[in-house]
């Protein structure tokens, strides 16, 4: 399999991975932003977006991916971010192949087991009648029969796609992700203490890097250093754009 990105710009590697029920699209304008210090490789992860679909959804194959792509480009080091799930899959990939990373950034997520819920955002996809859709204007209205929230209607609208018959299907894999979401909120064993720079950003607002859990990061990743952002939640590189690629390139320039 050869998971979909896209890459621009010039100079050393910069890997950036999404998370769970993203996409390569969600980082697009920050790979042009960042394209002027690093070649920005923007990838899709297995059930994500236009890359391949499995009945299996792991961070151990998710880091055997990773690590098959980085064969692929002829990449035998590079830079990593990695947010939510793609933050989780960079951290398996530090624990087996920790020689090919260069500098590492986690987004809002640790290496913990979490007890999120997402029924309810599964349900919704499920709602959508895709047979019934003829533009994304239905899907919307179904859509947000369930979900209320808009930024959330919005992320989630973005894996709407029309198939080569013109007709609309999700881009991710509903039924895969919805099976292995335990898979997905399982934490990451770290088994090591790496040497190359490592730097968290997380989101005020958020839960999910909490102070208890950068002790937990000082012990793997001597190096480490912290950016907490103001006001901003878990989709911190949305809700913070300016402030989170300033320390994106700061970390990066160093």
């Amino acid at each position: 399999m050869s998971l979909n990105f896209k890459v621009s710009g010039s100079g050393s590697p910069l890997i950036i991975l999404h998370g769970l029920l993203g996409s390569l699209d969600n980082w697009q304008s920050h790979a042009r932003s960042l394209s002027d210090m690093a070649q920005v490789y923007i990838v899709d992860q297995r059930n994500h977006g236009r890359s391949p679909h499995f009945p299996e959804h792991n961070y151990a194959l998710l880091a055997e991916d990773l690590k098959q792509f980085m064969d692929e480009q002829g990449l035998e080091k590079a830079s990593m971010l990695g947010h939510s799930m793609g933050g989780k899959t960079v951290m398996e990939f530090a624990n087996r192949y920790p020689q090919m990373i260069d500098k590492l950034i986690i987004a809002d997520i640790s290496p913990r087991q979490y007890k999120w819920n997402y029924d309810e955002i599964f349900d919704a996809l499920k709602h959508v009648e895709l047979d019934k859709v003829e533009n994304r204007t239905d899907a919307e209205r179904m859509l947000g029969e369930k979900i209320s929230e808009p930024n959330m209607l919005q992320f989630l609208l973005k894996s709407l796609d029309r198939n080569p018959d013109g007709r609309y299907e999700w881009k991710m894999n509903v039924e895969v992700l919805e099976k292995e979401f335990p898979e997905v909120v399982k934490g990451v064993e770290l088994k090591g203490e790496y040497p190359f720079p490592t730097l968290v950003i997380r989101g005020e607002k958020s839960k999910y890097v909490l102070d208890a859990d950068i002790a937990v990061f000082r012990k793997h990743f001597p190096t480490l250093e912290i950016v907490t952002l103001a006001n901003a939640g878990h989709w911190l590189h949305a809700e913070a754009p300016k402030e989170f690629l300033e320390a994106v390139r700061n970390f990066l320039a160093e």
